[in-house]
């Protein structure tokens, strides 16, 4: 690899971690910037899933104010996370290479839908606790919907594990009307979510995966300084328009996987 490969890839990590870790889609920029520098679909697909790896230390360490009280909850729910995330890595392995293409646009889309109509269903899931007489606010909601919940989370994981473009901002989606609709904090906890994903799969295409190593290393430089500016551009930005760009973003990842699908 090129010093100038090498540089575009630290930039394009540090775009990724930005814009992943404010609450948008890492692989949207992560991912075709190794197919620019030459990489095969399914060597930039294992090489993005370890370098990411990078954003999880990095936005926990710029969500520390958001993350304060939820260590209960994480310790609750990433275990299941990460397992869905080794599933997702050992599918990739042993599936021929773009088994989801065909779905994934669609499953983005619902999602940024999902994430442009949460104060509706968020206000919809709070007028339905309190017809059941429940607590709407207690432990910001976390403790409702665990069966759902459970099942979103883990499908998202093994997706996750597999791919990812996209997972970040469905698993947003997830945590707004399910858990917690501040979005710095919802944010926060999905960051923590995709880092417990990302372990286990990086892990196991390390070793079993075509990764290429330099490409890995120079976007993972990026990406773990972009990932600890990108919690506080989230505090930054109105709620209103996060909510709306996450979205926008999302309806243009689909749009690109859905031109060009290959994984």
């Amino acid at each position: 690899m090129s010093t100038l490969h090498a540089a575009f890839l630290i930039a394009a990590g540090l775009l990724a971690g930005i814009v992943g870790t404010a609450g948008g889609i890492t692989s949207l920029v992560s991912y075709p910037a190794l197919l620019a520098v030459g990489l095969a679909p399914f060597a930039a697909n294992a090489t993005n899933l370890v370098a990411l790896n990078a954003c999880w230390p990095g936005s926990a360490l710029g969500s520390r104010a958001e993350l304060s009280g939820w260590g209960a909850w994480l310790g609750r729910w990433l275990p299941l996370t990460a397992a869905g995330g080794g599933a997702g890595a050992a599918l990739l392995l042993l599936t021929p290479p773009g088994a989801f293409a065909s779905v994934v646009p669609f499953l983005i889309v619902a999602a940024a839908l999902a994430l442009i109509a949460e104060p509706w269903l968020s206000a919809l899931r709070d007028a339905r606790l309190r017809r059941s007489q429940r607590e709407p606010g207690a432990g910001h909601g976390r403790e409702h919907h665990g069966p759902l919940l459970a099942a979103g989370l883990a499908l998202l994981a093994v997706y996750g594990g597999y791919f990812g473009a996209g997972s970040g901002v469905m698993t947003l989606a997830l945590l707004l009307v399910l858990v917690e609709r501040d979005l710095p904090v919802a944010n926060a906890v999905k960051n923590m979510i995709n880092g417990s994903v990302t372990l286990p799969a990086g892990v196991l295409l390390a070793f079993l995966g075509p990764v290429h190593w330099p490409a890995a290393i120079a976007l993972g430089a990026g990406a773990l300084v972009g990932s600890t500016i990108g919690p506080t551009v989230t505090r930054a930005l109105p709620r209103v328009l996060a909510r709306w760009l996450v979205a926008a973003l999302g309806l243009g990842l689909a749009v690109w996987l859905w031109v060009k699908p290959s994984v």
